[in-house]
């Protein structure tokens, strides 16, 4: 069972009928691109999850560019893709995990343990020999039940309390610049939650696209935390997307426990009585 990364080589030899992949790329600046890139080429039985639709609910203006969906809504789409609770699934996009890793945050957070991203996404997947093909894949239609989530969320009202409180660290995951409020060109206020470090998710990769040696993140990620537990460190970004690159590096590091603050810095600024650092 994979819980965290799966390779090209790995993925390649498991056997196709206890497998789901789950295709995730996507592009912020065009929602449909990921069907379309889908339809020209995809792993064989890769089916498509597109994150506005399928991996994220609906927005009120208050809560996040993509605030989690409804769990029992998505519970449907896994059953219908055949997903049961003896399935290894298999996510990826060709960004480094950068949208995969939602789904396999969102598939932890319904209770399913045995979910991998393909570390170095598709393009790995090429380099290893992988072919892609436009067929459509067989489904295999079943119900899945949600356990008991395998990963923690906290919201707002949460991470308001801890400016006072300090009960646990939040780590923001967008670059740098928008970290400090600069050039932000995504959400109509720059600036991060004060008392917030940050971790670019991007640093988590090498140059190849794959995840660093477990070691080097490890190293990493406690130099970020100091001498927190990961039970108190709180991930976000700039709308609980890319900050689940960030918790996912911390538990294949051997960091598990870590939560996710999905309405992330787009929910944050919404509300101008909100402080924000820069």
């Amino acid at each position: 069972m994979y819980t965290t990364l799966i390779s090209a080589e790995q993925l390649a030899a498991l056997p196709s009928a206890q497998t789901v992949i789950l295709d995730c790329r996507f592009q912020l600046t065009d929602s449909g691109w990921g069907q379309q890139a889908y339809d020209a080429g995809h792993l064989p039985d890769a089916h498509y999850l597109n994150l506005d639709y399928h991996l994220s609910g609906t927005k009120t203006g208050q809560n996040g560019r993509h605030p989690l969906p409804d769990g029992q809504r998505l519970a449907v789409v896994l059953g219908a893709l055949g997903v049961t609770p003896a399935t290894q699934v298999v996510v990826y996009d060709d960004l480094g995990g950068q949208y995969a890793a939602r789904a396999w945050w969102l598939l932890k957070w319904l209770g399913h343990d045995a979910v991998a991203v393909l570390d170095g996404g598709l393009p790995a997947w090429q380099a290893n020999g992988g072919v892609l093909t436009t067929e459509a894949p067989a489904s295999h239609p079943t119900r899945f039940a949600p356990k008991s989530a395998r990963v923690g969320s906290v919201d707002v009202d949460a991470v308001l309390a801890n400016l006072d409180q300090d009960d646990f660290l939040v780590v923001d995951a967008r670059a740098p610049g928008r970290y400090r409020g600069e050039g932000e060109t995504i959400d109509p206020v720059g600036g991060h939650i004060p008392g917030a470090a940050n971790r670019f998710f991007q640093d988590n990769l090498g140059a190849d696209g794959r995840f660093k040696p477990v070691d080097q993140l490890r190293a990493e990620w406690q130099a970020v935390i100091g001498e927190r537990e990961p039970a108190e460190v709180v991930h976000q970004c700039g709308s609980g997307v890319t900050a689940c690159v960030n918790l996912l590096a911390m538990e294949h590091a051997g960091l598990a426990g870590s939560r996710l603050y999905p309405g992330s810095w787009s929910e944050w600024c919404s509300d101008p009585a909100r402080p924000v650092a820069r």
